[in-house]
C-alpha cells in the first residue's frame, strides 16, 4: 500500500530542468511512459532521485529503474534514443536490488560521446505507474543542481492506489499474464527472446493467437509475424516485459545467446532488408495507421452513411424537395463528418502517430477553410504545370491548389511530418518561446509542405487515373468493368478517387445523362458492403466487431463505404483483397449486361438511378442493375465467408471467454 504523503523527486543531474512534455521524445512528451520530467545535463554524474530500491538496469546501460518507498517506479531513462550506443557512453556503480537513497550516485554518462554519435543528452525521470499512484506532479522548471528538489509527487489516495497496484506484484506483471494466455498459454511456448523493443516468441503453433486481442493488452503497442518469430511490441519496457515473462515461465524458456543476436540484429534490419520486404513492410505500414486513424470515426461515418440514406428515401418517395430547409438541416448532419473529414482525421493520425493532436487538426482546418476550398473549386486557371492548372501563387510563385474536402491521406501526412517535426523543434526553440512559436513554426511548415507538394503530387496522380480509366472504358466493356470495379476502392484508400469524379459529372452533365463508370463505382460498393456483411455472420466471439460490420453493411448499402473498408475490410486484409476480387466478378457480368447509370446516388438503395428514362430506350437496365448487384453480393459474401475471414481473426474461438475476463481486470 503506497503513502499518500508528498514525495520529494531530486534531479539527478545538473542542468536545465523542464516538464516532460517538453522533452524532445513524443514517446516521454506524450506521457507515454508516464508523468515526469526532463533535465538537460551540464554534467555526466547520474543520482538518484529518490529513496528506494533498484528494480532494474537496461543490457545497454541506458536506463534505471528504480522502486521508491511510496511505492512509486521510476525510471531514469539517460539520452534519447541512447539504446542505439550499446551502453559505450555510460558506466553503472549500483546493482539489480540494491538499496539507494535520494542524491546517492548510481552512475555516469559520457556526454561528448553522445553527442558525438548525433543522440541528445538529456536525462528523464518518469514515472512508470502514474495511473496507479500518482495524483499530480508539480515540477519546478529551471536551472538545478543534482541532489537538489525539482518536482513533488502528490499520490493517490491509500485506497486508490491499492486497489490499482496490488502489494509485492511487479506493474508487469498482469501485462506478462495476459500475453502468455493470448499467444496460447505456456504450452504453445517453445521459447523466448527479445530485441530493442519486442518479445520475440518461438511458438509450437502459430495460428493460435490472434493479433487484434494481443494488440489491446495494455502495454502493448503492435504484433508482427516474421522469421518463424510472432513478435510483440511492447517499447522501451520490453526488458522489464521480458523479464516479467520468462519469471512466470520459467527459466527454460529463456536465450541469453539468441536475445543478444536479436538485439544485435535489429540494429541492422534497416539496412539488410530486401527491397520486396522494405515495400511490404511500407505497405503494411501505412494501411496500419490508415487504419488506426480511421477508426476512431467509423462509427460516425457510419452514421453519416446512414442518415443520408434515410435522406435520399425522403426525396426519392417522401416527396421531399433538395430546396426545403428540412433537406439542407439533414444534409449538413449526413455531410458534417466527410466535409470536417481531414480535421478529424489530423486529430486522430496524430494520436497515433505521436505528434500534436491539435495543432495537426489545426493544419486540416486549414486545407478546407472556405477561400482555400474557392481557390481550388473556382479559381482561376493561368496556366498549367506538369498537368497541373495553376490556380494562385504564393510569395510569386505559382502553385496549384488541390481540393482537401472528404481528404484523408494528406492529413496522416502532416500527423507524420508533424511527429518528426516536433522533437527537432523543440531540440533547438528556447523553453520560453515553444508555448507559441512551436505551433506556429509547425503548422507553417507542414501546412506548406502539404499545400506545396503533396497536394499537386496527388494530383498528378489523379491526372494520371483519370487518363487511365479514360482508356479502360475505351476497352471490351466486360474487361473495362471488371478491372475497374475490382481495383477502384483501393483508390479509395488514397483519396485518388477524386480523379473518377469529373468523368462522371461530365457523363451525367450532357443532354442525355447517363455515366457507365458510375454503375461500376456502385458495383464496387455492393462488393466492400458485401465483404463487411460476411464478416457479420461469421463472427461469433467479438460483439462490437459483429455491430461494426453490420452497420458498415447497412452504410455500405446506402452508398458509404468507408466504415466497411477502414473498420472492417482492411483491417483484415483478405477481407479487403477477396471483397474486391467480388467486385471484379460483379464488374464483368455489370459489363455483358451493358449496365448504364442515369444519377448519381450508388449502392441498392440507389437503385431508381438506374431506371432508364424513355429517351435512353434502355427498358432492361433496372432488371440488369439487379443482376450485376445481387451477383456482385453473393461473389463477393462467398469469397470472402470462405477465403477472406474466420472467426479467429476477430478472436481466437477456444480462449474468448478467458481473454475477455483478462481484459476486463486489467487497465
Amino acid at each position: 500500500m503506497a503513502d499518500t504523503k508528498k514525495l520529494q523527486l531530486m534531479a539527478p543531474v545538473s542542468g536545465l530542468a523542464m516538464a516532460i512534455t517538453d522533452v524532445s521524445d513524443p514517446v516521454f512528451s506524450q506521457k507515454m511512459m508516464g508523468d515526469g520530467f526532463g533535465i538537460d545535463p551540464t554534467d555526466g554524474q547520474i543520482a538518484a532521485p529518490v529513496d528506494g530500491r533498484i528494480m532494474m538496469i537496461a543490457d545497454t546501460k541506458h536506463a534505471i529503474g528504480i522502486k521508491a518507498d511510496n511505492g512509486a517506479e521510476l525510471l531514469v531513462h539517460l539520452g534519447i534514443d541512447t539504446v542505439e550506443l550499446k551502453g559505450a557512453p555510460f558506466e553503472i556503480d549500483t546493482a539489480m536490488d540494491a538499496r539507494v537513497k535520494a542524491g546517492d550516485l548510481i552512475g555516469s554518462m559520457d556526454l561528448d560521446a553522445i553527442k558525438k554519435a548525433g543522440k541528445k543528452t538529456t536525462v528523464i525521470v518518469a514515472i512508470t505507474n502514474s495511473k496507479e499512484v500518482l495524483d499530480h506532479l508539480d515540477v519546478n522548471a529551471g536551472e538545478v543542481n543534482r541532489g537538489e528538489e525539482v518536482a513533488v509527487m502528490t499520490p493517490k489516495p491509500m485506497a486508490a492506489t491499492a486497489a490499482a497496484a496490488p502489494k509485492n506484484k511487479s506493474k508487469y506483471a498482469a501485462t506478462a499474464r495476459q500475453i502468455i494466455a493470448d499467444v496460447g498459454g505456456s504450452q504453445n511456448v517453445n521459447s523466448l527472446i527479445h530485441c530493442i523493443t519486442r518479445l520475440r516468441f518461438y511458438l509450437k503453433d502459430e495460428q493460435l493467437p490472434d493479433d487484434d486481442t494481443v494488440k489491446n493488452i495494455p502495454g502493448v503497442i503492435d504484433v508482427a509475424r516474421a522469421n518463424g518469430q510472432y513478435q510483440v511490441v511492447i517499447g522501451q519496457a520490453v526488458t522489464d516485459v521480458y523479464d516479467e515473462v520468462i519469471k512466470q515461465l520459467g527459466p527454460g524458456y529463456s536465450n541469453a545467446e539468441g536475445t543478444a543476436q536479436a538485439i544485435q540484429e535489429t540494429q541492422l534490419e534497416a539496412q539488410d532488408i530486401s527491397g520486396w520486404g522494405r515495400v511490404k513492410h511500407g505497405l503494411q505500414a501505412l494501411i496500419g495507421t490508415i487504419t488506426g486513424s480511421m477508426i476512431p470515426v467509423i462509427g460516425l461515418l457510419a452514421a453519416s452513411g446512414m442518415l443520408k440514406g434515410i435522406l435520399n428515401i425522403l426525396t426519392t418517395w417522401g416527396g421531399l424537395s433538395v430546396k426545403n430547409p428540412t433537406y439542407e438541416i439533414i444534409n449538413a448532419m449526413g455531410d458534417a463528418t466527410f466535409y470536417f473529414l481531414p480535421v478529424i482525421v489530423g486529430f486522430t493520425a496524430a494520436q497515433k502517430l505521436g505528434s500534436d493532436p491539435v495543432i495537426v487538426g489545426i493544419i486540416g482546418a486549414f486545407l478546407i477553410y472556405p477561400s482555400i476550398a474557392q481557390i481550388a473549386t473556382t479559381g482561376k486557371v493561368s496556366g498549367t504545370l506538369l498537368g497541373m492548372g495553376i490556380n494562385a501563387n504564393f510569395f510569386g510563385l505559382p502553385v496549384h491548389i488541390a481540393n482537401y474536402t472528404y481528404s484523408i491521406f494528406p492529413m496522416i501526412f502532416a500527423a507524420w511530418m508533424a511527429a518528426k517535426l516536433e522533437p527537432w523543434i523543440k531540440s533547438w526553440m528556447p523553453l520560453v518561446l515553444r508555448m507559441i512559436f512551436s505551433p506556429l513554426v509547425e503548422i507553417f511548415l507542414v501546412g506548406m509542405t502539404v499545400v506545396l507538394v503533396v497536394g499537386p503530387l496527388i494530383t498528378v496522380a489523379s491526372g494520371a487515373i483519370t487518363a487511365g480509366i479514360q482508356a479502360l472504358l475505351s476497352l471490351t466493356p466486360m474487361i473495362s468493368d471488371a478491372i475497374i470495379a475490382g481495383f477502384y476502392q483501393v483508390l479509395v484508400i488514397f483519396g485518388l478517387h477524386w480523379a473518377v469524379i469529373p468523368i462522371i459529372t461530365a457523363q451525367l452533365s450532357s443532354a442525355h445523362p447517363e455515366s457507365v463508370l458510375n454503375g461500376i463505382v456502385s458495383i464496387s460498393m455492393i462488393a466492400q458492403g458485401a465483404g463487411a456483411l460476411a464478416v457479420w455472420v461469421k463472427t461469433k466471439h467479438n460483439p462490437a466487431l459483429k455491430g461494426l460490420s453490420l452497420s458498415a453493411f447497412i452504410s455500405a448499402c446506402c452508398g458509404i463505404t468507408e466504415p466497411a473498408m477502414y473498420g472492417v475490410n482492411l483491417k483484415y486484409g483478405r477481407v479487403f483483397i477477396f471483397a474486391s476480387i467480388g467486385a471484379a466478378i460483379g464488374g464483368l457480368v455489370n459489363g455483358l449486361l451493358g449496365v448504364n447509370m442515369y444519377g448519381f446516388t450508388g449502392s441498392f438503395l440507389g437503385f431508381p438511378s438506374f431506371a432508364a428514362p424513355g429517351w435512353a430506350n434502355n427498358p432492361n437496365n433496372l432488371w440488369n442493375f439487379w443482376i450485376a448487384s445481387i451477383v456482385t453480393l453473393v461473389a463477393a459474401f462467398l469469397l470472402v465467408y470462405f477465403f477472406g475471414y474466420k472467426d479467429a481473426d476477430a478472436n481466437q474461438a477456444k480462449t474468448a471467454p478467458k481473454k475477455k475476463r483478462l481484459g476486463k481486470t486489467v487497465e
